[in-house]
Order: structure tokens, then C-alpha cells, then sequence
């Protein structure tokens, strides 16, 4: 059972989850407004210091409404599972997830401007499976089970030769996942229900 305060704390993941995604499509509404001006201005850029800023930028802007919409349903699910059953502070796992897995794009990426939220989706798919191995408790391993089966065909994107996909956010973005489901570590091997932590 989740304590009162583990409850609060849930709860608050689950708004600030429903307003990222929010703030994810009314970016998208601005951006196809000024036509995807802010793609260009924002997206990531690799090895260009001009777009370095899209190793931040690069989660919330898409090139069209159908790119979004294939991301939005994966972000609820996988988010989900993580306001629901992460021990861990949030806000850590997901800098390394966004910073490590931009900066690898930014320097390894081909030349193009690389922009979704599907690094961010491959990074969370990253971190929940390899979670489930490193905790070892029923709450992770079925939440890294129940991942596996839904989005295992995700692991076919980290490959090259998908013409208008960035192969590289996908890679690196599952690389960063499981880095921070190794370096977030609690030391606490017992069910992952109770003393969560607030981020």
C-alpha cells in the first residue's frame, strides 16, 4: 500500500507528466503556426555550436502533428510506469537522460537537425528495463516485463538506414536510460512500494 505522503507524491508525477505533454503539443500548435520556425532555431544541430541548444530543445519539438501523436502514447505509458513504481529522484534520471543522450547526438549524430521526443521515450525504455535488473524487486521487474512485451519491437529504431528518423536520439537516448538506471541507484532491495521519493 502507498502511504499518504507516497500517494501525494505519485500524484504529482502524474500532473507534471500531463503538462509536459501538454506543453509538448501547445509548442507543436506555435511551432506549425510560424511553419516549424522553431525547428530550425532550437532543433539539435550536431557539432554545430548553434545547435547545441537542442540538446535541451530537441524533446519538445516535433516536424508535424502525426510525429507527435506516434510519441504522445508511448510518453503517457512509459511516464506512468515511472510516476508509479520509480524509488528514485526523477528530475536526475531524466537530466542524464536528456543531457547524456543529446550530447552523445551532438557529437556522434549525422548532420541533420534532429529533433522529438522519441529520445526521451527510448531513454525511459532504457531505464525501466534495465531498472528492472539492477533492483530486483517484483514492482520493477513486472514493470520492466510488462515493457519488454508492449514496446519490445522499440529496440528495432536504434538502427541505422530509417530514412527521416533519428536512429542516433534512439540509441543514445536507451544508452542514457540505462546509465541512469545504474548511477540512480537506492540501496533499498526490498518491494519498490513504500518511501518513494518526491522527484
Amino acid at each position: 500500500m502507498f502511504s499518504p505522503k507516497d500517494t501525494h507524491t505519485v500524484l504529482k508525477r502524474f500532473t507534471a507528466l500531463f503538462l509536459f505533454v501538454g506543453a509538448l503539443w501547445l509548442i507543436q500548435a506555435i511551432n506549425s503556426a510560424s511553419n516549424y520556425a522553431l525547428n530550425g532555431s532550437f532543433g539539435l544541430i550536431p557539432r554545430d555550436l548553434t545547435g547545441l541548444d537542442g540538446v535541451l530543445g530537441m524533446p519538445f519539438l516535433h516536424v508535424s502533428y502525426e510525429h507527435l501523436i506516434s510519441n504522445t502514447a508511448p510518453l503517457v505509458m512509459m511516464g506512468a510506469l515511472l510516476a508509479a513504481t520509480a524509488t528514485r529522484a526523477l528530475v536526475r534520471v531524466n537530466t542524464i537522460i536528456i543531457v547524456l543522450g543529446g550530447v552523445l547526438v551532438w557529437l556522434l549524430g549525422s548532420h541533420a537537425i534532429h529533433i522529438g521526443a522519441s529520445g526521451l521515450i527510448f531513454g525511459w525504455f532504457g531505464f525501466l528495463v534495465a531498472r528492472g535488473l539492477v533492483d530486483r524487486s517484483p514492482v520493477t521487474l513486472a514493470s520492466s516485463a510488462a515493457i519488454a512485451v508492449i514496446y519490445g519491437s522499440m529496440v528495432w529504431g536504434v538502427l541505422p538506414g530509417q530514412e527521416g528518423i533519428s536512429w542516433e536520439a534512439h540509441l543514445f537516448g536507451c544508452f542514457a536510460g540505462v546509465v541512469a538506471a545504474l548511477v540512480v541507484r537506492s540501496h533499498v532491495h526490498a518491494p519498490r512500494v513504500r518511501n518513494v521519493e518526491k522527484w
